[in-house]
């Protein structure tokens, strides 16, 4: 296990860190699960500095017991996403012993589903999904993303299910891929005012066109850093705040024209923008 912590939040705006949390995220699997409910709790505090360590792939009483023993040398919290009851079971009587407070993030669900249902889980830490046909059309999803990313293949967009409008650094492309693995046909335009639009944008279904925007301000901010990523200088025309304006009006411009749905995407994640597309557009998931 690595000796090291990680730190998974960042602190806006320079506000100060009033306290620190420590948790460990201990699991017989991947530990996603932990990460991603702890992830969703963490931005809700973002004065709050939290001190992470994973613990994945437990399969034995002594590696848990390791783990319970460290974290409770931290006097950590603990997040246990079990698929053996056993293992949950021990962590519980090991927090409860020790004053530590331990939260069971899968076997209530498990076991509230086997008494709903009289049917017994499987108990297969990692188990996944099969390659059933819902699988196969994520994949073929993906592959309509890539090939239809950044105005590609305007002749397609009647296939899409979403069509994606934005300026340069507005979501665009991440937005499409995580669309994708829900299980949609995305495909993106991006809008320049020196660019033509292709005309199937007015010949498609209306009601698949979503406009992204965003604030100046925090457009500037990424520009500035994807040019320091590629190691070129940040004064240029491509975070000029007079040429960010100009984009954002002619966008503002188009999404009028089109009567499409605008969303602003500044400080909004791409799972927070994905659920607002599907409620805007009353997306249904593929049922096979």
């Amino acid at each position: 296990m690595p000796d090291n912590y990680s730190s998974l939040n960042e602190h806006p705006n320079d506000q100060p860190i009033e306290q620190t949390l420590v948790y460990y995220l201990l699991s017989d699997a991947a530990g996603q699960l932990n990460q991603n409910y702890l992830n969703s709790v963490m931005v809700q505090f973002p004065t709050i500095h939290f001190q992470v360590k994973n613990w994945p792939f437990i399969q034995y009483h002594h590696q848990l017991e390791s783990a319970l023993t460290e974290a409770n040398a931290q006097h950590a919290n603990i997040l246990g996403s079990f698929v053996d009851p056993a293992f949950d079971q021990y962590a519980t009587q090991f927090c409860s012993e020790h004053q530590l407070h331990y939260v069971s993030v899968m076997q209530p669900l498990i076991t509230h589903i086997e008494k709903q249902t009289g049917i017994k889980a499987l108990q297969q830490p990692g188990n996944k999904a099969p390659l059933d046909n819902h699988y196969y059309h994520r994949v073929e999803c993906l592959e309509f993303a890539v090939e239809n990313d950044d105005g590609q293949n305007p002749d397609r967009f009647d296939e899409a299910d979403i069509l994606l409008l934005g300026i340069s650094r507005t979501g665009k492309t991440p937005l499409s891929i995580y669309l994708a693995f829900q299980g949609y046909k995305v495909a993106n335009l991006p809008l320049l005012p020196e660019s033509k639009l292709p005309d199937a944008i007015y010949e498609i279904d209306k009601q698949k066109i979503v406009g992204l925007t965003t604030e100046a301000d925090v457009l500037n901010r990424y520009r500035k850093e994807r040019l320091r990523a590629f190691g070129l200088k940040d004064t240029g025309r491509y975070n000029n705040d007079d040429r960010i304006a100009k984009e954002l009006s002619y966008a503002d411009a188009i999404y009028q024209k089109l009567d499409c749905p605008v969303i602003n995407v500044a400080e909004r994640s791409i799972e927070e923008t994905a659920t607002l597309i599907s409620l805007l557009l009353d997306l249904k998931r593929p049922e096979f």
